[in-house]
């Protein structure tokens, strides 16, 4: 269907035709540019910092569940807030109330910043969370509701600095875009990747990406960060097993349901080999100088240890996310059969959530799964997959991230991350452009449970100084 779209544009007032006017403003604004410039970048930082909680409270009680979506009710709430702030923005739908929006601040030359975030949660089932998923609710110094951490805080922080950085009235040596997308947590088929393919001017110019997939986390006492470079690429399948059919009373000797039980049996029972790959090596010898005695010197030759057995064992019982860098998987996730209890189906289906190390070739996995499942009555179906990529962290930008990091949380460490789960960051970096998962917070263990789980939840305290960070990266990262 054809794109909705609304394009709001303010009128730039009238300039002085007095030859010398000109370069006289430019002169004095010259002089007194740094006085001001921190003046005004410490009034924003502040006012709009402080109004981060309340701002993603309201946020949160947007229901943007997905399925189905509804993101042009996120779409909404960012446009009432630009208008107000008088930037110009675009939208557009995908499908019927799949909603995007974005917003550029003009700048100078330099490659442009996308800062990319995506308006769906995903569900929650009201009986097991102990408050209404949807309230927003700010109590005992946090901001309670679904996507307080997946990923609205985020995109409220990113909105915060954009806002801030139009308040500042500074010169900016780069175009800066904030895209609000829908669909990520069902593949971005609607948001991100319709966008990419649809409205590629949207990204024309720009060079860097800022997203989710990386954060703080604390170790003892140490403050350790990873900036997502590269991630797991999904390879989503269905396996489907065929059969004779017939009624449940008279047990045949092999059908559709005991081909696909065997088969799935023997994917369960499967380790794929280990491997480590540069970027996950980096991110395991970074954080080597924060695990116990007996876990330092594994992390630190990480390429050594992934050989021992018991070692990957013990990490995959104490930290699977962690293990999963380290080889490929295959998780089991749905099976169906029959309809009707007494009826045995011609077919069986069960589907696997496969993740691949981003060297892997998709096709030739494929045909290892055909080997182990061993079975010609059995044909294994793509659902969905991504190209792998990776971006370099030799850049000017994940060195200031770096600094930015250390000026905020003294003593602190940045490290490369990889990433087991997917986000949309690998669609721009098909085009080129260089992407990190950045989070501003330090999320504590007890609450990072609540990413996709139940009382999702994030302190106030988190998103006054995580909107701080972002505004001070935008800053200098803008600055001429």
């Amino acid at each position: 269907m054809p794109d909705q779209q609304c394009q709001r544009t303010r009128r730039r007032p009238t300039q002085s035709n007095t030859p010398w006017a000109v370069p006289l403003k430019r002169a004095l604004l010259g002089l007194a540019w740094t006085g001001l410039t921190l003046a005004t970048t410490t009034a924003a930082a502040s006012e709009f910092a402080d109004a981060a909680p309340e701002r993603l409270s309201e946020f949160i009680q947007v229901n943007t569940e997905n399925p189905p979506g509804n993101e042009t009710r996120g779409v909404e709430f960012f446009a009432t807030r630009l208008d107000q702030a008088g930037i110009p923005y675009q939208t557009a739908e995908s499908a019927p109330g799949r909603g995007n929006l974005w917003a550029r601040l003009k700048g100078g030359s330099e490659p442009a910043l996308v800062l990319l975030n995506h308006m769906d949660v995903v569900p929650a089932d009201p009986r097991y969370w102990s408050f209404d998923p949807y309230s927003g609710e700010i109590r005992d110094g946090h901001v309670y509701g679904r996507g307080a951490l997946d990923m609205k805080s985020l995109g409220i922080a990113q909105f915060q600095a954009f806002l801030a950085l139009h308040a500042s009235g500074k010169r900016l040596n780069r175009d800066v875009i904030f895209v609000a997308t829908a669909d990520e947590e069902a593949g971005g088929a609607f948001g991100a990747g319709w966008l990419a393919t649809n409205h590629p001017e949207i990204f024309k110019g720009a060079g860097y990406l800022l997203n989710e997939g990386g954060g703080g986390t604390t170790i003892g006492d140490d403050t350790v960060f990873t900036v997502e470079v590269t991630q797991k690429v999904p390879l989503w399948l269905r396996l489907v097993a065929h059969g004779n059919p017939g009624h449940g009373s008279t047990p045949q000797v092999e059908t559709a349901v005991t081909r696909a039980l065997r088969a799935g049996n023997r994917l369960a029972e499967t380790r794929f080999p280990p491997r480590v790959i540069p970027a996950v090596q980096d991110m395991f010898e970074g954080m080597a100088p924060y695990q116990d005695d007996a876990m330092r010197t594994r992390y630190a030759d990480i390429v050594n240890a992934v050989q021992d057995p018991e070692f990957m064992t013990y990490l995959q019982l104490t930290n699977p996310a962690q293990h999963a860098l380290l080889r490929n998987t295959c998780s089991l996730t749905g099976m169906t059969g029959s309809n009707k209890i007494n009826v045995v189906p011609t077919e069986a289906i069960i589907e696997l959530d496969c993740r691949l190390l981003p060297d892997q070739d998709p096709d030739r996995f494929t045909e290892e799964l055909n080997v182990i499942v061993n079975d010609p009555n059995i044909t294994i179906e793509k659902i969905m997959g991504f190209t792998p990529a990776v971006s370099s962290a030799d850049t000017p930008l994940y060195r200031l991230i770096e600094t930015v990091y250390e000026s905020y949380f003294p003593g602190a460490v940045v490290v490369p991350g990889v990433a087991t789960g997917f986000t949309d960051s690998h669609f721009f970096r098909d085009l080129g452009i260089v992407s990190y998962g950045f989070g501003p917070f330090v999320v504590p263990a007890a609450d990072r449970r609540g990413v996709h789980g139940n009382d999702e939840r994030i302190s106030e305290e988190n998103m006054v100084r995580g909107t701080e960070l972002m505004i001070e990266l935008l800053n200098r990262f803008t600055s001429r």
